[in-house]
Formats: structure tokens, C-alpha cells, sequence
């Protein structure tokens, strides 16, 4: 009888400091939700979370390709009839330009309890500031 390997989460976290400026939107978040779900480990199991916290800086920095930056819309609802409310891409970058990011991560994480707990784990900050220095985070260098 064949036994199935299953492997228990007991990671040491891990953290890494990305600088978003002048990076592409699409590219940054698919490499971004590669790294929370663990995916770059040789120990890649889908259901377990590796415990990687990844602090995205210069958010308001983001590039963004072609002319989506006139015609993207973000929406959100609050559920009550009538309060959709919409907002082109130039108004949400300059009122909360972490949301930018985020919207394109959480999509691209599982849906479920797994991935609204990897989503937890990003930490995105509009300047190049951010209070996560005392976990010693390994900075990622992107081209």
C-alpha cells in the first residue's frame, strides 16, 4: 500500500521588500502572488501557506502599460441599490495608490480561506517608508 506524503507547515516566515517604482503593474503582481503562494519553493504544496510577508514600497510609482491609464476603472459596491461607485486609474493612484496594487494581487491569489490569509501577508506602502525594518527583509531587485 502507497502512502501519501503530506507536508506540515512549519516554516520559519520569510520576508522580502520589493521597490515597485517604474515596474509594470501586470508583471510585478503575477511575480508578487507567485512568491506568496510559494510556488518558486521545490516544497510547493497548493494547500499550505509557506508564510511569506512580502512589503511592496513606491506604490505611487507604479507604471502601467499602453492607455490603460485613461481607461481603466476600479469599482466598488457597497451593496445597497444606486452606490456603485467608479474611479478612473489617475484619481485612485493619486487618492490611494496601495489599492492599485492590491486589486491586481488579490486577484490573482486562490479564492477561499487561503488565499484571503496570503492576501494578508502583503504589505504595500505608497512611499518608500514603511515600519517592517526590524524583521530584516531580503530586497528583491527587479529589471
Amino acid at each position: 500500500m502507497n502512502n501519501t506524503y503530506i507536508q506540515t507547515p512549519h516554516y520559519q516566515p520569510k520576508w522580502y521588500l520589493i521597490d515597485a517604482s517604474r515596474q509594470n503593474l501586470g508583471r510585478l503582481s503575477t511575480y508578487i502572488a507567485t512568491l506568496l503562494k510559494g510556488k518558486n519553493n521545490s516544497t510547493y504544496t497548493p494547500y499550505v501557506n509557506p508564510k511569506v510577508y512580502i512589503i511592496i514600497v513606491n506604490a505611487k510609482d507604479i507604471n502601467i502599460t499602453g492607455q490603460k491609464k485613461y481607461q481603466k476603472v476600479y469599482r466598488r459596491h457597497s451593496g445597497k441599490p444606486g452606490e456603485l461607485k467608479t474611479e478612473s486609474f489617475i484619481h485612485l493612484n493619486k487618492r490611494i495608490p496601495s489599492r492599485i496594487i492590491e486589486n491586481c494581487i488579490k486577484g490573482m491569489l486562490p479564492k477561499g480561506n487561503l488565499g484571503r490569509e496570503l492576501f494578508r501577508q502583503l504589505k504595500v506602502y505608497s512611499d518608500h517608508n514603511h515600519p517592517h525594518s526590524v524583521q530584516k527583509p531580503e530586497i528583491i531587485i527587479l529589471n
